[in-house]
């Protein structure tokens, strides 16, 4: 896993029970409680059995809604924590020990996007982002006003590669970056009201999960849309609020 990458996944959600039945209907996850010292925490298992993702109770006077965040990989939090209040972030959280698990922060970008940063105390590493395999997570879209400095914010916190730009017409650039070699996710200027990042989950079919959105509750916002390499995406809604998205085959895969 190269530094800078994605680690780890986290809902935070108003009904942790409801949320839970949701994804494992539309993933395929498999929910289960945490033997560690966070209480009432549920890690979500991949169909291969892998951890990708947790789920956290969003506490009743938390100005926040419900929503998904990232976790990147450092190897030192407060070094990088420090980096990134001198390069305007704002610090929600300071450096913080969860004991077997690691030591985290939670950061805003210069465009006020959350993400936390984490050095993990596993020697095994993380299995969360991995493209097309389904269950696990795919890409990482960030939905903000200036991606040019949103970019350069990210690239020099974490080294980012600048990969391919697309020309979305009037919205502008939706520019790819790569972690390591691997195309991670892009950046760009969305028309959505709160500037966020959007992650994409893996399944088999990509039809069949969009039906699954709706029966279980949730609204698709988006979609279905061709992408490249015979890859479609919806972007939806949960029944609590919470943003994400699903990629898949498109029907000619």
């Amino acid at each position: 896993m190269s530094k800078g990458s994605f680690i780890w996944y986290e809902l935070v959600t108003s009904d942790p029970a409801a949320a839970a039945d949701f994804y494992k209907s539309v993933v395929g996850w498999h929910a289960h409680g945490f033997d560690g010292p966070v209480a009432d925490y549920t890690l979500f298992d991949a169909p291969d059995g892998l951890g990708v993702a947790g789920m956290m109770q969003l506490p009743p006077e938390a100005p926040m809604k419900p929503g998904w965040f990232g976790y990147i990989g450092v190897e030192d939090v407060d070094a990088v924590a420090a980096q990134a209040e001198q390069m305007g972030a704002a610090l929600h959280m300071p450096p913080e020990d969860i004991p077997g698990v690691g030591r985290f922060a939670m950061l805003a970008d210069r465009q006020g996007v959350a993400f936390y940063i984490m050095r993990g105390d596993s020697p095994e590493g993380s299995h969360s982002f991995a493209p097309r395999t389904p269950g696990h997570i795919g890409w990482n879209e960030l939905h903000t006003t200036h991606w040019q400095d949103a970019f350069e914010f990210y690239r020099g916190l974490f080294g980012w590669v600048p990969g391919h730009e697309m020309d979305m017409g009037p919205m502008g650039k939706y520019a790819l970056f790569q972690i390591g070699d691997v195309d991670a996710g892009a950046i760009f200027n969305s028309p959505a009201p709160i500037p966020a990042w959007l992650y994409y989950f893996n399944v088999a079919d990509l039809a069949a999960a969009a039906e699954r959105v709706k029966a279980n509750g949730g609204t698709i916002l988006q979609g279905p849309i061709d992408v490249p390499d015979g890859q479609c995406i919806v972007q939806a809604q949960d029944p609590q609020g919470a943003l994400f998205a699903l990629v898949g085959p498109g029907p000619g895969a």
